[in-house]
């Protein structure tokens, strides 16, 4: 007799959108870290939303999560692009001050489009003629003052297996920080 194998607990999750609400700014960074934690080298992430939507705070806790100390990173809205050296190197970009094709262009996208280079581009809706076939759109959008939702898009392999990852992570507990700042540093003892 042939074996029966259910098609419902062998179909993948094939599904390339994802969201997710963040409650604060200390879950927006928790996320940063593990999509950091998870990056292999060469993705695109795509990030848009309004003014204060948690761009750079997302990227900050991505950068994070690579290796890169937090107080390193910070908006490139007026030079345009950071990098960093963590785990894998880290090009930020911000196209929120560029108002042509031409101006995007000039910043050299191309030139890390190749490589272990992590590419975070901020403000990525106003050129998506320059970004690469498959990258991972995250989409940041106000809920309230404190409050934030993340919709993620894969728009290719590469990028699907990326949020794959995160997601796998984004169900595990949250791991302590290694730092060791104790109650001793406010004056009171730990045990």
């Amino acid at each position: 007799m042939p074996l029966r194998r259910s098609l419902a607990k062998r179909k993948p999750d094939t599904s390339r959108d994802w969201r997710q609400v963040l409650p604060s700014l200390l879950k927006t960074d928790q996320l940063g870290r593990i999509i950091g934690s998870v990056l292999k080298g060469g993705e695109f992430l795509a990030l848009s939303g309004a003014l204060g939507a948690g761009k750079t705070a997302l990227v900050r806790g991505i950068a994070t999560g690579l290796g890169v100390s937090p107080q390193a990173v910070s908006s490139p809205t007026f030079v345009l692009l950071h990098e960093y050296r963590g785990r894998l190197p880290l090009a930020h970009i911000d196209l929120y001050r560029l108002h042509s094709l031409q101006e995007v262009e000039s910043i050299g996208l191309d030139d890390y489009l190749s490589g272990p280079t992590v590419v975070a581009v901020e403000w990525a809706d106003k050129a998506p003629a320059i970004l690469p076939d498959d990258r991972l759109e995250m989409q940041l959008r106000h809920r309230t003052v404190q409050s934030r939702s993340i919709t993620f898009r894969a728009t290719g392999p590469v990028s699907a297996a990326l949020l794959a990852r995160i997601k796998t992570c984004q169900t595990l507990p949250m791991r302590r920080s290694r730092s060791r700042r104790t109650h001793k540093l406010k004056g009171t003892s730990a045990s």
